[in-house]
């Protein structure tokens, strides 16, 4: 095993002290659940519940008026489901959404586009309650966040074919294999006695990773997943009948940038080869142990894979991979990807006895509202359905293996409580947002409350250039970090301040392009003005089927983002 050292002496950044004086994630945490002076947990600590799954924010709607009463912000916490592949049982749901009911400021259950729900608005008092209850029901929220590997994300649907359950089973194989070996997360919150034995962290290391680390999966010809935009991407491949074989394996994907900072950029993943399905956790477990050892832990801005990867270089890095893991990788397989959107409606599983219903959820947002109850909607097939859901990448969500005979009647509470909605147009089913205000404590504008209004301006701009049957890859996140995927798409705004957003325009279709920086801190006015004049020449001077961010790219309006480290800033 080779170790980079720093040719320098170097400070590490405060995350890494913290988490080598946190007794394996311990820390004191269960001090803090028993201060009842504050709602919210020391500094320390605060990085810490994000290893158990947890994040605390604060209502930014309340922030003033509470500051006013010199009351401390109305703090509480988001808690994050580990769901490999985004597979929950019908007994599940029904129970998350009881729990959201009771124990939550704001009710809703939200699904996120690394295939969990997330849980917004528990107090403090109500944590120990909310795990126990995962525990009950056979989940858990270990390493949802923190310097760790996160939810392994996969296409779906793994009832839809035989390599789609092979894929989920491999991501529920992987995250299982990845997880933190301490037993901080059960005595803290499940009350388990403590561990009298000396802990250790053989793969993630006992300071862990230097920053998140994310794994997905894309069954061709959909990348759903958006595959190059993760630390290690697997592209399937099957044979003649459609059964797994192996991955190509990709490498140093990441889509979080820091504004003013040109050292950091979003990067698409690097393809490293082809590795045989039975040999995939031996190259998983190099590539983590390598950014274990090599990434940098004095800056956690460049902390991430690609980081490394860039700074050592691709061949160094795959040769420590074959070092590591005693194989070699073979020349890339031919793949191909067509599509990343989710395949709404009704479609035929594996059995033929057996369907999947696929339900548009704007934004991925579980609630009621005056004219769509959504969250009684699904609570209610909840308790007829025997089989399951399904969170998707895109924030949507699969009835998944509803047999013949429920059929009709999963349809018919679908369509009283109007969770089937035809007049849903395809420029929406292509747009996404992250969560950002009120609760996300990093977010500088406006996201998933911006997204739909917006959205409906965008369609009103295609229904005046009869573009109905059309639509454009747009994504919105709140700040420059990765949530919403928006440097994957073919319009991404990234949020700068209340009501303003940088354009980037000319990602493409499949999500293998990063777009470029159009227009910095512009208005919504600004944005649609754009994004209006660039559609009507999209229109009048289109290749046949010719996408809107392959046009752009193609009329020069944005040169193409060929090589990141090189030419995002260009």
């Amino acid at each position: 095993m080779t170790i980079l050292k720093h040719t320098k002496k170097v400070s590490l950044s405060d995350n890494e002290r913290i988490k080598k004086d946190s007794n394996f994630l311990r820390g004191t945490i269960n001090e803090d659940l028993d201060n009842n002076l504050t709602g919210g947990f020391n500094p320390d600590n605060i990085q810490l519940i994000k290893f158990h799954g947890m994040y605390q924010q604060d209502d930014r709607d309340v922030r003033l008026e509470r500051t006013y009463q010199k009351l401390e912000p109305l703090i509480n916490i988001m808690l994050r489901c580990r769901l490999p592949g985004g597979v929950i049982t019908s007994k599940q749901w029904l129970a998350i959404h009881n729990f959201s009911e009771k124990y939550t400021l704001y009710g809703t259950i939200r699904l996120t586009n690394r295939q969990t729900f997330q849980l917004h608005g528990l107090l403090k008092p109500q944590l120990k309650i909310a795990h126990q209850l995962l525990n009950k029901l056979g989940l858990d929220s270990i390493a949802t966040a923190g310097d760790v590997n996160r939810n392994v994300i996969c296409t779906v649907n793994p009832m839809e074919s035989t390599i789609h359950y092979q894929v989920w089973k491999l991501s529920k194989r992987i995250s299982e294999y990845l997880l933190p070996r301490s037993k901080a997360y059960a005595e803290i919150w499940l009350n388990e006695q403590k561990t009298e034995f000396v802990e250790s962290e053989p793969i993630l290391g006992d300071c862990y990773l230097p920053r998140k680390f994310k794994i997905a999966i894309a069954v061709p010809p959909f990348n759903d997943v958006d595959v190059y935009a993760n630390d290690i991407g697997l592209v399937a491949i099957a044979d003649n009948i459609g059964n797994l074989i192996g991955f190509n394996v990709l490498i140093g994907g990441g889509l979080a940038m820091t504004y003013g900072d040109k050292t950091t950029y979003p990067r698409r993943a690097s393809e490293f080869g082809y590795i045989d399905a039975v040999n995939i956790l031996k190259i998983i477990e190099s590539v983590i142990t390598i950014q274990r050892d090599w990434g940098d832990r004095s800056n956690r801005k460049h902390a991430k894979t690609k980081y490394t990867l860039v700074r050592v270089g691709i061949d160094t890095f795959k040769q420590e991979i074959e070092n590591r893991s005693g194989l070699m990788f073979a020349p890339v397989r031919s793949y191909m990807f067509t599509d990343r959107g989710d395949r709404f409606g009704w479609s035929k599983g594996i059995n033929k006895d057996y369907w999947n219903l696929t339900l548009f959820i704007e934004n991925g947002r579980i609630f009621n509202s005056s004219h769509k109850l959504l969250k009684h909607g699904l609570a209610e097939i909840s308790k007829v359905h025997s089989g399951g859901f399904i969170i998707t990448t895109n924030q949507n969500l699969v009835i998944s293996n509803i047999h013949k005979d429920k059929k009709d009647i999963i349809e018919a509470l679908s369509k009283e409580y109007k969770l089937l909605d035809d007049s849903i147009t395809l420029q929406r089913k292509a747009s996404m947002a992250c969560v950002a205000l009120p609760t996300c404590p990093l977010a500088m504008a406006e996201a998933e409350r911006f997204l739909p209004d917006f959205v409906t301006k965008i369609e009103h701009i295609m229904c005046k250039y009869n573009l109905e049957k059309d639509s454009i890859i747009l994504r919105v996140t709140g700040c420059a970090n990765g949530c919403a995927r928006a440097m994957l798409s073919e319009i991404g705004l990234t949020g700068r301040g209340i009501g303003r957003y940088n354009l980037y325009l000319g990602g493409d279709k499949i999500g293998t392009r990063i777009p470029r920086l159009y227009k910095e801190n512009i208005s919504e006015s600004e944005i649609l003005d754009i994004l209006e004049y660039t559609i009507k020449l999209w229109v009048k001077d289109r290749n046949i089927q010719e996408s809107y961010g392959d046009y752009v790219v193609r009329s020069g309006i944005v040169k193409p983002v060929l090589n990141s480290e090189k030419d995002f800033y260009l």
